[in-house]
């Protein structure tokens, strides 16, 4: 293809949250991935090019979002890209911001018949005196930041004490918390690909190593710290349910093209969701690329696909 007739890709990644090297690392990869012969890519940082994004705009046929965490996976970049008519991959306003925010993405499963743990959102002065968690939930529990992703700011607490430091912490990153009750299980999670029709990906099951408790920060992006099984060794009737959750999902939250929903399955064979991510890793080791590549879509192939649906729109 000639440069007039390539598509023209705009990279956003980088950003402002904490999320930020995961987002430009990521890129990387994907600017390598992509055909050059098909398409011509051009990198955008949201944490200093938006002036520059929206005055190429009228050249831009489409965006390729990798940013996670706030200003990014939230609906906010969305937003913006939708005012200057630039199609991009992925959840539109609406559903990235239901599905960044963890409570009203468990509100919208249970309200959608779901499996989900039983929370509640915390105050600031429960960090002190958390009777009152504790009066509707048992211990463990396990504490989150709302809208934080990569499990930043996330603990699990087995006393008293470590509740109050767990909420402490993730009020460090976040001015909502709450509170889940643990559930004990392996960690899995299935992909959804597409935008009207949707392909249940194979299902990842996630192990951590023996040191962390659960799949936090470290042990999701340190080489080695974890193990990935794809398919999930969990059986067919088991498999066919958890797609089905992750399709369910998906549609709950009104999400398009693509996402990730990470799921606990307990050994009596019941599935408790967790969160879903709209915009998963983008390496071609991620979580997603992993399941899409055992579907028969390698990773060059995947990110074509990813922009073929966004042109849909």
């Amino acid at each position: 293809m000639s440069e007039e007739t390539r598509i023209r890709v705009a990279l956003l990644a980088g950003g402002r949250s904490s999320e930020r090297e995961v987002s430009l690392k990521g890129a990387i990869g994907v600017e390598k991935a992509l055909d050059p012969g098909k398409f011509l890519v051009r990198r955008y940082d949201p944490a200093t090019d938006l002036a520059a994004l929206a005055q190429d705009a009228s050249s831009i046929d489409v965006a390729f979002i990798l940013l996670h965490g706030l200003y990014g996976e939230d609906g906010t970049v969305q937003g913006f890209l939708d005012l200057l008519g630039i199609p991009y991959q992925g959840s539109g306003v609406l559903g990235s911001a239901m599905a960044m925010d963890k409570n009203l993405a468990k509100i919208m499963y249970r309200l959608n018949g779901l499996p989900v743990a039983n929370w509640e959102m915390a105050r600031r002065e429960d960090a002190q005196e958390p009777g009152r968690l504790l009066e509707r939930l048992r211990l463990p529990l396990v504490i989150k930041p709302v809208r934080a992703g990569s499990s930043i700011g996330m603990s699990i607490a087995a006393t008293e004490a470590e509740l109050g430091e767990g909420i402490r912490l993730a009020y460090k990153h976040d001015s909502q918390v709450m509170v889940e009750q643990f559930v004990r299980g392996r960690e899995i999670t299935g992909g959804v690909l597409g935008n009207d029709e949707l392909i249940a990906l194979p299902l990842v099951e996630i192990i951590p190593n023996k040191e962390f408790l659960f799949f936090d920060y470290t042990a999701k992006y340190q080489a080695g710290a974890s193990r990935e099984l794809c398919p999930a060794p969990i059986g067919a009737e088991l498999t066919a349910k958890a797609q089905q959750c992750a399709v369910a999902a998906h549609r709950a939250l009104q999400l398009r093209g693509y996402s990730r929903t990470d799921m606990i399955v307990t050994d009596e064979g019941e599935i408790t969701l967790l969160e879903t991510n709209t915009i998963p890793g983008m390496t071609p080791t991620s979580l997603l690329p992993q399941a899409a590549a055992v579907h028969g879509l390698a990773f060059p192939a995947l990110l074509e696909r990813l922009i073929e649906l966004a042109l849909e729109k």
